[in-house]
């Protein structure tokens, strides 16, 4: 009896974890502007990066993107804020958008190799961030199923649609602020942890 009352506690635990970095994505996203250039400011290369701002907490709850990465497709995945937290994780949260005249879909590859993750379904299970500094690389996080702490199962997007999304991966040390983040079929772009 014990262990299933332990079973359905851990369960609940992750799904507070998820559901807060679910609303942590969606206040990375807000603002509401689709970020096809109302403001009269181009559109980025696939790996811009915008990742040197010398105020951190300006990164959270606006459209201002760390990076831009271009998938396959005509994706293109916006980057809004990498927040440390006090529980030693990171979140990475942005926006995933149709660039392209045509329906697209996230490339199953997206998902990573790794066959937990796989059997799954589709999600951004594949990404990492790499420190350089300290020569490291961590991936995504996984609940005790071994699914991915990531947005999963999204959906076909139509020209010009685009859906928040995040990832959640161990957090790099403290003094380690500039990463790499990697994902499978996109462009590679540097970002700042901030927090």
């Amino acid at each position: 009896m014990s262990v299933r009352f332990t079973t359905k506690a851990r369960t609940g635990a992750i799904a507070l974890v998820v559901a807060a970095g679910l609303a942590l994505g969606l206040t990375g996203c807000g603002g509401g502007g689709d970020g096809d250039g109302e403001d009269g400011k181009p559109k980025t290369s696939a790996s811009a990066s915008k990742g040197n701002a010398p105020n951190p907490s300006t990164q959270e709850g606006t459209d201002e993107a760390l990076t831009e990465l271009r998938g396959e497709g005509g994706l293109i995945l916006k980057i809004t804020s990498a927040t440390r937290d006090a529980g030693g994780f990171v979140t990475v949260s942005g926006e995933l958008k149709n660039d392209s005249s045509e329906p697209a879909r996230v490339s199953l590859r997206a998902a990573g190799v790794e066959t937990e993750i796989l059997r799954h379904g589709p999600s951004l299970g594949g990404a990492t961030l790499v420190d350089s500094a300290s020569k490291k690389r961590y991936y995504v996080l996984r609940d005790t199923e071994g699914r991915p702490l990531t947005t999963t199962n999204m959906p076909r997007l139509k020209a010009g649609e685009s859906i928040p999304v995040f990832m959640q991966f161990p957090a790099p040390p403290a003094n380690s602020s500039e990463v790499t983040f990697q994902l499978p079929t996109f462009a590679s772009g540097t970002i700042q942890i901030s927090g």
